[in-house]
């Protein structure tokens, strides 16, 4: 039996920050923290946002890294990842996405069109009820269009290091849920039982997960 250690499992960590950059006391800084190698994608300017420039960043430094990643993104970080992979930028293994406070695609029209589209790796999307950049309703409308899970964190503003996001353990808790709910159909695939290519069993395969990552969140 294929161990995770020799299917390369559990993937690397990649933050993706939004506008501005996330300070050492943020919460993406802190989760890097809880992760052996971790990686962050920098941009040469952290105040122009260009979906085509950041996104074409993350590409590169996947291609350079070996994988596979879970991204956690955060703000205008969230549209430059789903971007990325809606534009098949990406080539790398991305084993999922944690969406943190979305920023809303209309306040970003200047850098760059965005149309959400389904993605195919699982995501999990995180809102906020008074989120000066992504209404809740538009949160939860993005995450439909992603096919992302949805939670609602209530009032918690943009979830930065202003509205208190600092150390925050259930980012861990959210990036464990994506890790845990892949895990079974990544040994499947890794010890080649012929699972991936059966239709009906990888449908089967895709909705239990779907299930324990709601069962899952229902607790975070």
């Amino acid at each position: 039996m294929l161990s995770c250690a020799q299917s390369r499992w559990p993937p690397r960590l990649v933050t993706v920050p939004g506008l501005h950059g996330s300070d050492g006391a943020h919460w993406q800084s802190w989760l890097e923290r809880q992760f052996p190698r971790s990686l962050r994608v920098e941009q040469d300017d952290w105040d122009a946002p260009d979906l085509a420039v950041w996104s074409g960043a993350l590409a590169q430094l996947l291609a350079r890294e070996r994988g596979p990643f879970l991204l956690a993104a955060h703000s205008f970080g969230c549209l430059v990842t789903a971007y990325a992979l809606q534009q098949g930028l990406v080539s790398a293994d991305v084993a999922g996405v944690l969406f943190v406070a979305p920023a809303s695609p209309e306040k970003f029209r200047f850098a760059g069109a965005f149309e959400a589209r389904r993605l195919k790796v699982p995501s999990i999307l995180i809102g906020s009820e008074t989120d000066p950049w992504m209404t809740l309703d538009g949160a939860q409308r993005l995450a439909r269009q992603l096919g992302s899970a949805f939670v609602n964190l209530g009032d918690a503003g943009h979830i930065n290091t202003a509205a208190g996001f600092g150390p925050w353990p259930r980012a861990k808790y959210f990036v464990d849920t994506l890790v845990h709910c892949e895990a079974p159909r990544r040994l499947r695939d890794a010890a080649g039982d012929g699972a991936g290519d059966n239709a009906a069993d990888n449908a089967g395969g895709e909705e239990s997960a779907a299930y324990d990552m709601e069962a899952r969140l229902k607790y975070a």
